[in-house]
């Protein structure tokens, strides 16, 4: 391990390493007006959700590292205190990072990138046809974390009204990650886009109490065929397989078939750990217990 003091570490590498690090991290596409109603749009990676009652978005146009200036975003704020965040998905990140260029006060980054505004209902600034989801916003505060370069500054958010395309809900009317088709921001050059294989289900522990990996047979825990994600999700089981269920399961098809396999294998051990993971990958988590519980008993 390296070790980095950020107080005795240029800004660049701090920043850069920062980027690197925490990530991905969603865009905020942040449309702003002045007090002259003049436009502007520009996207900002430090930002998220941090409240629903009230609803509660931040982001932070940060202070230029470079010379320690302001964002147009963040004198506009100081002029008209709203905001649209638009969402960015994999349709129009190219024209999202063009409209990151740092073009003089006044340029129409609507124009310059090539996004289509549409008036919003609550809040003076124009809404991105483009994105699949918008929030119109009042800024309740904002938090100067510091006077000199790379300083953020914390615009707190409160929602008032979101636009929603439909083309991206599911049969329940719920947003889907394959259809909203969402991108975040890496290091870097590098983005991520949050969609197809890239999306993977991990069971919340939320409304059940795992027995957790330190209950999980020593064979099982100690085991160095099973990953940290393989622990985790048997941990996250309610409770273990009872004995007189593994002796069920051993006269089951399922493993009358498994000790064949397991018969034709020079390294038993590795065989059944593996088909136990594959079980692990397919979210059949009981039963893979109850395989490697049955093999070692």
């Amino acid at each position: 391990m390296i070790k980095i003091d950020p107080k005795n570490t240029a800004i660049p590498a701090v920043h850069q390493t920062l980027l690197g690090a925490i990530g991905p991290r969603p865009i905020a596409f942040a449309s702003t007006v002045d007090a002259d109603g003049n436009p502007n749009l520009s996207p900002f990676s430090f930002f998220n959700v941090f409240g629903v009652n009230p609803t509660t978005l931040i982001f932070s146009p940060s202070r230029k590292g470079r010379d320690n200036t302001t964002k147009h975003t963040y004198e506009n704020l100081k002029e008209v205190p709203e905001v649209v965040i638009n969402v960015v998905n994999y349709n129009m990140v190219q024209q999202t990072s063009l409209s990151s260029t740092e073009y003089p006060k006044g340029v129409n980054e609507f124009v310059k990138a090539g996004f289509t505004p549409i008036p919003s209902e609550m809040v003076i600034p124009a809404r991105v046809k483009e994105s699949p989801v918008q929030f119109e916003c009042k800024v309740r505060e904002i938090i100067e974390t510091g006077d000199q370069g790379g300083a953020g500054n914390l615009v707190i958010c409160e929602i008032l009204l979101i636009h929603i395309d439909k083309s991206v809900l599911d049969d329940n009317g719920n947003i889907d990650p394959h259809k909203i088709d969402l991108v975040g921001r890496m290091g870097g050059d590098y983005y991520c886009r949050a969609s197809g294989d890239a999306v993977f289900i991990v069971a919340k522990p939320l409304q059940k109490m795992g027995i957790g990996i330190d209950l999980l047979p020593d064979y099982v825990k100690n085991s160095n065929h099973l990953s940290g994600n393989d622990l985790g999700k048997l941990g996250n089981l309610e409770t273990l397989p009872t004995v007189e269920e593994i002796n069920n399961y051993k006269t089951s098809e399922p493993f009358l078939k498994f000790k064949v396999m397991l018969a034709k294998a020079s390294d038993e051990e590795h065989v059944a750990y593996y088909y136990a993971k594959n079980l692990l990958e397919q979210s059949k988590i009981t039963e893979a217990l109850k395989v490697l519980m049955a093999y070692n008993s």
